[in-house]
């Protein structure tokens, strides 16, 4: 059977992944925390050297090997367990190969070099606005959502269905096109399965699942709301304090640029905080979605600036933002699956 013209136009070779997002923030993750336990370990430890007088094996090719077995698990492996713990692994070797970033752009090889971890950070912020500017450049098309809902099929062949892979897979049936009779087939077999625990659950699947229950549980809690915007308040106000101890260290008679940037940014996360705390007892979420907004501007604004001023300290928390990230996400994803 040939293709006419008509169609070989419609042919695409790149399809996005719906959870692209949850992904780059596991991989960001592991990446911060691959520097920032190589630097710990190499400071209590005396820098130590891994070679002879000759020789000297650089964690930098750890950080290679490291995504190498990555790759190799993306193109030899099909299930959805094997894609995450890949990007796991490979934002683990990706946070070892460019820990070493000073060695190779300064003359001498200097490991301490110091804008090395200014560096390191914008690189980071690069990955992260590349891939949102690929997930959210225009709508997901027809085609995507029916590739999505593929993907997740291949799960239930491995572990049967859950209700929360039946409903995320009914949803993006729903907005694929209704007149492809591939559509309309693959939701007759979804709609008609029966949602069964695997028997072989793994023990990330039943920390998910036990996350999962007790977020139910404790989001009904009246203390619930309270707790979550005092949270958020107590965040701000480390945030906040840290920025202006940091500013006042400095003893200036006159506030820097950096110094005025990073302090307005912190304002305007501020501003969003509130917002989500009064926003928090009408709608969950959409307070949660307001309290990423501010998280963002902190890691995106704030933290460039303070980065500029003291950077392992900004580092550490950055990767508080990234895991307050995660946990809005799951957060996020639990009030949608209740809405659904």
């Amino acid at each position: 059977m040939q293709l006419d013209s008509r169609t070989m136009k419609k042919r695409r070779f790149f399809i996005r992944n719906i959870e692209a997002a949850s992904h780059l923030e596991f991989f960001l993750v592991s990446a911060v925390a691959a520097i920032l336990v190589i630097r710990g370990f190499l400071a209590l430890t005396g820098y130590p050297q891994l070679g002879d007088d000759n020789l000297h094996i650089a964690h930098m090719l750890w950080g290679g090997l490291f995504m190498l077995i990555s790759i190799i698990i993306m193109f030899t492996f099909l299930s959805k367990k094997a894609e995450d713990i890949a990007v796991v692994i490979g934002g683990i070797g990706f946070g070892t190969f460019v820990d070493e970033i000073g060695k190779f752009i300064t003359q001498d090889n200097d490991y301490f070099y110091q804008p090395s971890i200014a560096i390191i950070y914008v690189v980071f912020i690069l990955i992260v606005l590349t891939v949102r500017f690929i997930l959210t450049r225009r709508y997901y098309s027809d085609i995507e959502y029916l590739m999505n809902a593929v993907h997740e099929l291949e799960e239930v062949v491995l572990n049967n269905l859950d209700i929360t892979a039946k409903k995320r897979i009914l949803k993006y049936l729903k907005r694929s096109n209704p007149q492809d009779p591939l559509v309309l087939r693959l939701s007759e077999i979804v709609q008609s399965a029966d949602t069964i625990p695997s028997p072989n659950t793994g023990l990330f699947t039943r920390l998910k699942n036990l996350l999962y229950l007790y977020y139910r549980h404790i989001s009904l809690s009246k203390w619930f709301r309270p707790v979550i915007g005092g949270f958020f308040l107590f965040q701000l106000f480390v945030g906040s304090s840290y920025v202006v101890t940091l500013i006042a260290a400095e003893q200036r008679q006159e506030l820097s640029f950096t110094e005025w940037a990073a302090l307005s940014s912190s304002m305007l996360s501020a501003l969003l905080v509130v917002w989500g705390v009064i926003t928090i007892r009408r709608s969950r979420l959409k307070a949660y979605k307001i309290f990423e907004r501010a998280i963002l501007v902190s890691i995106f604004l704030t933290q460039v600036f303070v980065f500029y001023e003291e950077q392992f300290g900004a580092l550490v928390g950055l990767t508080a933002n990234l895991l307050i990230i995660l946990a809005l996400r799951f957060m996020i994803e639990r009030e949608k699956e209740s809405t659904v």
